[in-house]
């Protein structure tokens, strides 16, 4: 499997409170971030297919939304959390 114990445990220890803290909206979307772009290797090789594609779509929607709720709640936090990541609007 691609995304392992011990890489979860490592994206929540880097962008979230603590390593059990799995629920903070920054250790979210550094997860969803590692997994879209996993997605996109996957279908680069893989142009038909759908049903991944459909996965992508919907992660990149729930982290948008993570975003977006971060953004109106601290934006000190959004900014931090897409310039750490790379993100970009």
């Amino acid at each position: 499997m691609y995304l392992s114990s011990e890489k979860k445990q490592e994206i929540f220890k880097k962008h979230g409170k603590s390593v059990t803290d799995t629920g903070t909206a920054e250790g979210q979307i550094a997860l969803f971030t590692y997994r879209i772009q996993h997605l996109t290797q996957h279908l680069k090789r893989n142009h038909k297919d759908y049903n991944t594609e459909r996965s992508l779509v919907k992660l990149v929607g729930k982290r948008r939304s993570l975003l977006d709720y971060l953004m109106k709640k601290d934006i000190m936090r959004y900014r931090a959390i897409v310039k750490e990541l790379g993100l970009r609007k």
